[in-house]
């Protein structure tokens, strides 16, 4: 029997009432597909999750790291940029620690309802984890 692949998330606190719903899809995804989710570390906002990604990346009993968050449209592009920043910094930490690490961030430029009907990105997330982890092992 394979060895259950360990995760670490990453839940962005802003938008709680959306990342809330999120967190807990892609946990119980995440046990649907006999993965555990060994820590999670909860951050302010998208912007700050590089460092926790980071962190988790880091450490040896975690096998690939899901980011949770939502980032919602405001009167300026701040949310763009946001999610750009966020996202590129995420893919050279996966490449950097050579681990799997999902972008489970919807957004930018969607409106608060468009964020609660794309709450299953975090299933997504945690789906591409395992996907990879499972393929380079």
């Amino acid at each position: 029997m394979a060895e259950k692949i360990r995760l670490g998330f990453v839940v962005s606190e802003f938008n709680r009432d959306i990342t809330s719903q999120m967190e807990m899809l892609g946990k119980e995804h995440a046990e649907f597909l006999e993965a555990s989710v060994n820590r999670t570390v909860y951050v302010p906002g998208v912007y700050d999750m590089p460092l926790a990604v980071k962190t988790l990346a880091k450490d040896k009993s975690i096998d690939a790291v899901v980011t949770i968050g939502c980032v919602i449209e405001g009167a300026t592009g701040h949310d763009e940029i946001v999610v750009q920043h966020a996202a590129r910094k995420i893919i050279d930490l996966s490449l950097e620690f050579e681990k799997p690490i999902s972008l489970g961030i919807s957004g930018p430029g969607m409106s608060r309802m468009e964020a609660h009907e794309r709450v299953d990105y975090a299933k997504r997330a945690v789906e591409s984890v395992v996907k990879m982890v499972k393929r380079l092992r």
